[in-house]
């Protein structure tokens, strides 16, 4: 072979390795002779929330073997890829067998050591320069965890609590109203014949107006009253007292008898003011947040690796080692409270973050065909299955539904508005038996009416303008002769 067809040969030698080479580095993977792509799998080992990642070492078979949520859903999305994979799961571990560094660290082995990383790896913008993400197969969000206080707004005034003032206003001003009309309906009892009079006319004086409706709700007289029209305004008012005294007793009994939960704090300012502790899992990029979002001081984070840590320092409480709040991720804070959530509760506002993804090199083709993978697992029913194994059958629809809004709120004050159609009711029903009883108060307009028209609608002329009006018609009857 002479020289230029040896130099032929090695430069398409040249060109198919660098094809080759290309196929690689974008698929971010090894193919075998068999076509199927080879991933080495990076999972992180970590001591707590074993439910995402669980990483065993067998010390018979000399291997690890990894489970949790994290892997099943990995594997399901495996399994609805368009091409086989074979797997080679690696644990982010050194030889001790404990982990070899923190999330952040275990990216950044991307190409290097794994193509790709599998676990409870939030996606967050400082990752997202080293690595591409799947989207993601989990809600999140970061928020705090706090103690509950109990019966923390029992005070000494509860028992003017069951109603709001403007509600406490309008009783007073009706109970007046309602003694002003029936002190008008009264006022000429004795001096109406075929009356009775009132046994208890001393009662309706214009200082006990107020004193009258209310002592007749609590003790009602029969022979209060002798007009009619005052004891149906009376029957009235006492329908009106009782539905105002049964609404008190329940929402009374409600706020004295139920466990009202409150959070320790509401806001973030509040643990940074009070110079207290809080904490956080280890490892978990919420340190960043809380150092440089929040500008807690690093001296007051303690980091925490499990929920029998977390149990323990939130029981102790801040001025005792332990803390006051605990910050970390919605998907951790909920298996917390699935096992502490009668004492506990997630409280502040929650800053977005985007969940847990599957960690790729930068460019990688497998990021979109595992992208595809998750959302159809996501949207069908083996997600469902897979969370209710970890985390138990929820209610909500999974793993990944919303804490309760208002796990411990109390119990709302009752107000005018509530009540508006009753008192309605109640003062047309009292004007309408004023009208009834009263007569002068209509029968005077009425007599103003029928004078007004006699006087100028249907007018008749008197006996002056008559004679008037007969001698203009007789100088007229003459002058025409």
């Amino acid at each position: 072979m002479d020289k230029k067809g040896f130099s032929c040969l090695l430069s398409w030698f040249l060109i198919f390795l660098l094809l080759q080479l290309q196929i690689q580095r974008g698929s971010g993977s090894n193919a075998t002779s068999k076509g199927v792509i080879k991933l080495r799998v990076g999972v992180p080992k970590k001591d707590g929330f074993t439910q995402f990642v669980k990483v065993v070492w067998d010390s018979h078979e000399k291997k690890y073997n990894v489970s949790g949520y994290c892997m099943d859903v990995f594997n399901a999305v495996v399994n609805l890829l368009p091409f086989k994979v074979s797997l080679e799961i690696e644990p982010f571990v050194n030889e001790s067998r404990e982990t070899a560094g923190s999330y952040d660290t275990l990216v950044q082995q991307v190409p290097t050591k794994y193509d790709v990383v599998v676990g409870d790896v939030t996606i967050v913008a400082n990752r997202s320069k080293s690595v591409d993400f799947t989207l993601p197969f989990t809600e999140s969000g970061v928020t705090m965890l706090v103690p509950v206080q109990h019966d923390k707004h029992k005070t000494m005034w509860i028992f003017v609590k069951p109603f709001s003032w403007d509600l406490w206003l309008s009783i007073v001003i009706v109970s007046m109203f309602i003694g002003i009309v029936i002190l008008i309906m009264e006022r000429n009892v004795n001096s109406l014949p075929n009356q009775e009079g009132s046994p208890n006319r001393k009662q309706l004086s214009a200082l006990n107006i107020l004193w009258f409706p209310i002592s007749q709700a609590v003790l009602p007289e029969r022979q209060v009253v002798a007009k009619n029209c005052s004891r149906f305004v009376l029957m009235v008012w006492l329908l009106l007292a009782f539905v105002l005294m049964q609404s008190y007793t329940a929402n009374l009994t409600s706020i004295l008898t139920l466990d009202q939960l409150q959070p320790s704090f509401l806001r973030v300012d509040d643990l940074k003011n009070g110079d207290y502790y809080v904490g956080y899992q280890t490892g978990s990029f919420v340190y960043d947040m809380l150092v440089q979002r929040w500008k807690f001081n690093p001296s007051k984070l303690r980091a925490y690796s499990n929920i029998s840590e977390y149990h323990h320092a939130l029981n102790i409480g801040s001025q005792r080692g332990g803390v006051a709040a605990i910050f970390d991720e919605l998907p951790y804070l909920k298996v917390y409270l699935k096992k502490f959530g009668s004492n506990y509760i997630m409280t502040g506002p929650t800053y977005r973050t985007d969940g847990f993804g599957i960690a790729f090199p930068l460019n990688s083709n497998l990021t979109a065909h595992f992208s595809r993978a998750i959302l159809n697992v996501t949207e069908s029913d083996l997600m469902d299955k897979i969370e209710e194994k970890y985390f138990g059958k929820n209610e909500g629809g999974g793993q990944g539904q919303d804490q309760p809004a208002q796990l411990s709120s109390a119990t709302p004050s009752l107000t005018f508005y509530s009540f508006a159609g009753l008192f309605l009711i109640t003062v047309v029903a009292n004007l309408l038996a004023l009208l009834v009883s009263e007569t002068f108060i209509w029968q005077r307009p009425i007599l103003m009416a029928k004078t007004y028209s006699q006087r100028y609608l249907f007018r008749t002329p008197t006996s002056k303008e008559t004679s008037v009006h007969s001698s203009h018609d007789s100088t007229q009857g003459i002058e025409a002769v």
